[in-house]
């Protein structure tokens, strides 16, 4: 009798558990303002460029992209962070990076200067699929 009380307990604090975990959520970015340069479709990709302008303290959230992405930035310093919660890397003003179709993990862009950040990003997406999918905060501290 007490091994299946000692069951019922046990599957009651599991469940409860369960039942009040906090599900992972999309971080959105903040700071962040966008504005379509130019756009068109070839075939099975669709092209965009974006002007990208990220505030003093704001960032993208942590995202992937569908597609290819190629970024230049044309102002500030980029600090551009991994899911892995490890890499960490600086782009300043005239220096660029491209990003492969749903990396291994998501990224975040981030600026943590006295400046706003401006960046030119061109995205080679699929035909309709989004440029970009929030992604859950991976934890990094």
């Amino acid at each position: 009798m007490r091994g299946l009380i000692r069951v019922g307990l046990a599957g009651t604090v599991v469940f409860g558990a369960v039942m009040t975990a906090s599900p992972a959520h999309a971080t959105p970015g903040h700071g962040v303002t966008t504005r379509v340069v130019w756009q068109w479709t070839v075939e099975d990709t669709g092209y965009v460029m974006r002007e990208i302008t990220i505030a003093p303290g704001g960032d993208t959230g942590w995202h992937r992209h569908p597609g290819l992405v190629f970024a230049n930035v044309r102002q500030g310093t980029l600090t551009h962070r991994m899911a892995d919660c490890v890499t960490v890397r600086r782009y300043a003003a005239g220096e660029s990076l491209m990003e492969q179709p749903e990396e291994p993990h998501a990224h975040r862009g981030e600026n943590r200067s006295r400046t706003p950040l401006i960046l030119d990003v061109v995205y080679a997406t699929p035909k309709g699929l989004p440029l970009s999918t929030d992604t859950p905060d991976p934890g990094c501290a």
